[in-house]
């Protein structure tokens, strides 16, 4: 089976490499019944996205693999594992936690599992026969074996790098002082602590997307704007091998090719929803400011903020005609779609199987699929929008884009043809998934938890290590002054 290649320079696509088709597989474990609505909600949490919390954390409980806790880039079905997807689950089983989903027991099983996979996976440069190397992990690993899943897959280091997250989070939350919370806390040290970052600095001192034994390092590196925030952050936090403080510099230094107005918004433009969603998950960026916030006025968060206000106003505008959109309707991430098919009608029309929707400044890929995490990861920037786009996706739609794990990863209502298709299916309504996909489901419990409790925020400005990166990355102020103080 052949996979797709596509741009490396948008960074969005790292995360998206075409995924297997397979016949569903019974998992090792038996299913659970479908959630029941959580309890906790109150007056300002509206019902459905009281809900939509719980069934979108319990994709990740149900998916993984309990014995290696690899979760699956895609659901149901048979699968690879996303290392992306494990970073967000990690997290995500905290969120549980504090929820009353499951038992902090539970959750400390589930986690030690995870990272005594992690800390003992092998590192080495062999095309098939490793899980990483120099501390870094392939994008994708086989669910079961934990391996390389296969020679089209790259040592990713926006892909560690979101898998460290939610290690660092575990670090950070779990607390106590029983033999087995002490054993994650060493794991995820040990883990983090490998990773070497300078050895990706191929032209230093920016960081290499990633790194294949074949084709050894791949001609780009992080720059623009996007979600390798995280990864700059965590290199130069480093206390073992980190990165010169002269990569946030030069990091920032790219932005100039993003900086712009977009349907009335001037911001740092990055087209798909997850570049402004996937580093604020582990980050909480409001009023925080590096040399470039306190240059531009406006800190990190406020930019994410305006990239929602600017999508939503493009789909308002609607140039491409497409079925649907409106103030209530919106939404354009990477994610999956109907399809490359074109179809003659007025005006012939390009359907996307798997790719980086999105629309900003210099930067438009819409083929009318709308996707639920562009909208629910950015309940934290504006919920004000979010929470009625929501309501109205459930509302006009039902279930057949909303199931057992929330809602499903795409829909488009503008396809309507009856061929065959990759993923999904199509009804009166147009196309819609038949999966979730791990990276899309992440920030969309994560982000929840976080407007509401700013939970994993407060977690994660415990870590030492994400203190010390935003340090040496010149940020300043808000949080990071209060924690300063506290000294």
């Amino acid at each position: 089976m052949t996979f797709p290649h596509r741009p490396a320079w948008l960074a969005s696509l790292l995360l998206g490499l075409a995924l297997v088709l397979a016949a569903p597989a019974s998992p090792a474990w038996q299913a659970r019944p479908d959630p029941t609505p959580a309890t906790t909600s109150t007056p300002e949490v509206p019902a459905l996205v009281n809900d939509l919390e719980q069934r979108t954390f319990q994709f990740f409980w149900d998916s993984a693999d309990p014995a290696n806790g690899l979760v699956p880039d895609h659901y149901p079905g048979e699968s690879f594992s996303s290392i992306a997807a494990v970073g967000f689950g990690l997290t995500a089983y905290g969120v549980g936690v504090e929820r009353g989903y499951i038992t902090r027991e539970q959750a400390v099983e589930r986690t030690l599992a995870t990272l005594r996979f992690f800390d003992t996976a092998p590192q080495g440069d062999s095309e098939d026969d490793d899980s990483g190397y120099h501390g870094f992990f392939y994008h994708f690993l086989d669910m079961k074996s934990g391996r390389r899943f296969a020679r089209w897959t790259e040592v990713s280091t926006v892909d560690t790098s979101l898998l460290l997250g939610g290690v660092l989070f575990a670090q950070s939350y779990y607390d106590r002082g029983t033999p087995a919370e002490q054993e994650i806390r060493t794991l995820a040290d040990r883990i983090y602590r490998r990773v070497d970052w300078p050895w990706a600095q191929v032209r230093a001192p920016l960081i290499s997307m990633g790194w294949t034994p074949g084709g050894k390092f791949i001609p780009h590196d992080w720059e623009g704007y996007n979600e390798a925030m995280l990864v700059y952050v965590l290199a130069l936090g480093s206390p073992t091998h980190p990165v010169d403080a002269d990569a946030w510099t030069a990091w920032t230094r790219t932005y100039d090719r993003s900086w712009g107005s977009f349907h009335g918004e001037q911001l740092l433009n990055f087209g798909p929803l997850f570049g402004h969603q996937y580093s604020h998950v582990w980050i909480d960026f409001r009023g925080i400011r590096d040399a470039w916030n306190r240059q531009h006025d406006l800190d990190y968060f406020e930019n994410s903020r305006r990239a929602v206000i600017a999508q939503r106003n493009y789909a308002i505008a609607n140039p491409g005609g497409w079925t649907g959109y409106g103030p209530n309707m919106w939404g354009l991430t990477a994610s999956n779609g109907p399809g490359g098919i074109v179809m003659d009608g007025k005006s012939k029309r390009q359907f996307y199987g798997y790719t980086a929707r999105g629309a900003g400044l210099g930067y438009l890929v819409d083929d009318g699929t709308l996707v639920p995490t562009a909208v629910a990861g950015s309940i934290a920037f504006a919920p004000e929008l979010v929470i009625p786009a929501l309501e109205e996706m459930k509302r006009r739609y039902g279930s057949a884009i909303y199931n057992r794990h929330g809602f499903v990863d795409a829909f488009n209502p503008s396809f309507h043809v009856q061929t065959e298709l990759r993923t999904g299916k199509v009804l009166p309504m147009g196309w819609v998934d038949s999966e979730q996909l791990g990276i899309d489901q992440g920030p969309i419990v994560l982000m929840i938890e976080n407007w509401r409790s700013d939970f994993v925020w407060n977690v994660m400005k415990k870590n030492p290590y994400i203190r010390k990166g935003l340090q040496r990355a010149g940020f300043q102020g808000g949080w990071l002054a209060a924690e300063a103080s506290k000294k």
